[in-house]
């Protein structure tokens, strides 16, 4: 399978993929009963939620349904929580009744807008590992189910045609940086925002007016922060279903600076109304990008 690594050591199994989509949304797909009923298990493996609470010490009870007609009970208990960069879990049987018993550990790690995803099962002996591998073709379903997350991902229209802009700016980084990040110096060119800090969790809201003269308020969360290079935010509207993530890149260039925006999951929004139209967001963002972000630098 192209993309897919597994490596046995003693008692452990490590499964690693890189997958077509952003991190936050490879996080919530594993985590989220609406997302898991999609694509969790190996090759023809379907499964029925009954309970989750995804936090340290919360339990995820369902059922996997086989191939072959036959069911398996399974419980999570999960030990640490670190949305959207880490999950680690105790997998067994219901009730610890089914003869598999592991812990796992699975690293999502941003790749520019892909996520790699490492997943570590730590059996309680080799042997253990031996035997499962035999009896459950471990390694095998292992790989197909990663693979599974990412052909279910890769096909959500939220996961395709993000929008991008480039533009080079005739301001050093340190400038630049000060204009995206600063709340004063955004209300000269961007919006009239609440409050801003470039701190990841931090949350902010703004309006802006529809075609009509509609007033939509924006939410968004800051999810990545790094100085002077990037930082990005989720990018919803009250009342209006869909939520997408906005992304400002920094790279310098001499005494200039490139400025890469990408804007991912606009198709999450609602299609009858021409707000929402994708071609709406490529004229609102060329026109920041491309006119008022430079003609305010130019005049700062």
């Amino acid at each position: 399978m192209l993309n897919v690594t597994a490596k046995r050591a003693d008692r452990e199994l490590t499964i690693s993929r890189l997958i077509n989509a952003p991190r936050e949304l490879v996080y919530d797909a594993w985590t989220d009963p609406k997302h898991l009923v999609h694509w969790w298990g190996p090759d023809g493996f379907t499964i029925t939620n009954h309970e989750i609470e995804v936090k340290a010490g919360g339990t995820w009870r369902y059922m996997m349904h086989g191939p072959d007609g036959r069911d398996y009970p399974n419980r999570i208990v999960f030990i640490e929580v670190v949305k959207p960069e880490r999950l680690v879990y105790k997998h067994a049987g219901d009730e610890d009744t089914e003869p598999v018993s592991f812990h796992v550990t699975v690293i999502f790690e941003k790749i520019g807008h892909k996520t790699k995803i490492t997943m570590n099962s730590i059996f309680e002996s080799a042997a253990e590992l031996d035997r499962v591998e035999s009896e459950y073709s471990a390694i095998e379903g292992g790989k197909q189910h990663v693979t599974n997350l990412d052909k279910y991902l890769s096909a959500l229209p939220a996961n395709k045609n993000p929008f991008e802009i480039e533009r080079l700016l005739h301001a050093p980084i340190e400038k630049v940086w000060s204009a995206i990040s600063s709340k004063d110096e955004m209300d000269n060119w961007y919006f009239k925002i609440d409050s801003f800090k470039p701190v990841v969790g931090f949350t902010f809201q703004f309006s802006g007016t529809g075609r009509k003269g509609e007033t939509y308020i924006h939410h968004c969360e800051i999810k990545e922060v790094v100085p002077m290079k990037k930082i990005s935010y989720t990018w919803r509207y009250e009342g209006i279903p869909g939520n997408s993530l906005v992304e400002f890149e920094l790279t310098p260039e001499g005494n200039k600076t490139k400025l890469k925006l990408t804007h991912t999951g606009l198709e999450t929004f609602v299609t009858d109304n021409p707000d929402f139209a994708k071609t709406s967001f490529v004229e609102g963002w060329t026109h920041i990008i491309g006119k008022s972000l430079p003609e305010y630098l130019k005049k700062a």
